[in-house]
């Protein structure tokens, strides 16, 4: 892999000018690091730092701003032997709870797990009413502590028709007080999922080829979640790429990477831009001590923009 700099890369497509408040005309996409297979679920830490996950190589790779990259953990999402040689089998999303630990979606063990402070690792979600998990893909927490994920078969070289999948859906759960609730199921491929900045509203994102869309639903007092509703909708795009990983910024504009790069809109839908990276994206994440750096895991590198917007993240980050 390369570890320095390469310099600008890129660029952003503006569709409406309410984009330029929240990109600078001037801002440039840089490349940090590359030779990586299949990055994703970045994530920053206060101490300044990125951590981020390369799936097929079963590694988390820990970014300076100095440009080093080394090993932060391997294996990082699965410990057994006999995996398919370029499976997906490592860690994708990564976030932190409001201690501050690691939360780490495993595909290839097929459960999400927190790292603790003294580096041991404990199972938080495993089984659906008694059937292995599909393979988490990607996690947020709410403020009440309560954690959310999907579970898209992506770590299954079969997907759906894998022998070994054993649920017959691929849903989006909440964990609260250690008790598992399947909250959706009618989505083939749930991926990225965020939280509106006052938590009243979540959306999801569907990385099926055939449906490329973000749903949005209303979250009750109970933390279960209703009225999924259309939000977004790129079926017709015929770039390379997915809705897969998504933020918000504190006015509730999305940043969703999918065809074609990291596509923004605003809270009502409209597509203000894309950040269009030289890669397909999969994850982003804010980073730096404003939360105005946007970090990007694009297939076989990392990027970044500076942005005019506040991103929100875990108060931990």
């Amino acid at each position: 892999m390369s570890q320095s700099a390469t310099g600008p890369a890129g660029e952003v497509k503006r569709f409406d000018p309410a984009i330029d408040e929240l990109i600078p005309r001037d801002a440039v996409i840089e490349k940090l690091a590359g030779g990586f297979t299949f990055t994703e679920g970045p994530i920053w830490f206060r101490e300044g730092y990125l951590l981020f996950s390369d799936i097929p190589e079963n590694t988390i790779y820990k970014w300076v701003p100095s440009g080093e990259v080394t090993v932060f953990r391997k294996p990082s999402g699965f410990d057994g032997t006999g995996a398919p040689k370029g499976a997906f089998i490592g860690s994708n999303g990564l976030t932190l709870d409001q201690e501050g630990r690691l939360t780490i979606c495993e595909h290839g063990n097929r459960r999400v797990t927190r790292l603790e402070k003294d580096g041991t690792l404990t199972p938080l979600a495993t089984h659906d009413g008694g059937k292995r998990l599909n393979s988490p893909n990607d996690v947020v927490y709410k403020s009440d502590g309560a954690m959310y994920f999907t579970d898209p078969p992506y770590g299954l070289v079969g997907l759906d028709e894998d022998p070994a999948k054993e649920l017959d859906y691929n849903g989006v759960y909440r964990l609260k007080d250690g008790k598992l609730t399947l909250l959706y199921k009618d989505l083939t491929r749930p991926n990225g999922l965020m939280f509106t900045p006052d938590e009243k509203h979540m959306y999801v994102g569907n990385s099926d080829p055939n449906r490329k869309i973000w749903m949005r639903f209303a979250v009750r007092e109970d933390g279960t979640l209703t009225d999924g509703e259309l939000f977004a909708d790129l079926t017709h795009m015929r770039e390379g790429g997915l809705p897969d990983g998504m933020k918000l910024d504190t006015n509730g504009n999305l940043y969703c990477t999918g065809p074609g790069g990291t596509h923004v809109f605003n809270p009502r839908g409209k597509h203000l831009g894309i950040i269009v990276t030289p890669e397909i994206p999969a994850n982003l994440h804010w980073g730096e001590a404003d939360a105005r750096t946007l970090y990007i895991t694009a297939r076989t590198g990392l990027y970044r923009i500076r942005m005019s917007a506040t991103g929100i993240r875990p108060p931990a980050c």
